[in-house]
């Protein structure tokens, strides 16, 4: 059974920071690519940053040079560095694990930053 587990979500003044993490297991983790989604209210789910089995990462625009994605092969893990938040990036965040035709969720976190 695939499992997909965030932490770290909250509450957080603009400016702050937060480090969201995903637990993995049920998955081959090293050969997904993982990624960090979000979803606002009234608004479509949208890709933040995702990373390759390989190390390659990539961003959405209002995001980059703020956050960063990372991910450790070893513990099936594949965190989110959030700095910088703005009221903007107040949202549910959902990891997914991509390969082939396979995308698997987590439940989400959500991430609520104050002006």
């Amino acid at each position: 059974q695939v499992q997909l587990v965030e932490s770290g979500g909250g509450l957080v003044q603009a400016g702050g920071s937060l480090r969201l993490s995903c637990s993995a297991s049920g998955i081959a983790f090293s050969i997904y690519v993982m990624g960090w989604y979000r979803q606002a209210p009234g608004k479509q789910r949208e890709l933040v940053a995702d990373i390759t089995s390989g190390g390659s990462t990539n961003y959405l625009d209002s995001v980059k040079a703020r956050f960063t994605i990372s991910r450790d092969n070893a513990r099936n893990t594949v965190d989110l560095q959030m700095n910088s938040l703005k009221p903007e990036d107040t949202a549910v965040y959902y990891c997914a694990a991509r390969y082939a035709r396979a995308t698997y969720w987590g439940q989400g976190t959500q991430v609520t930053v104050s002006s």
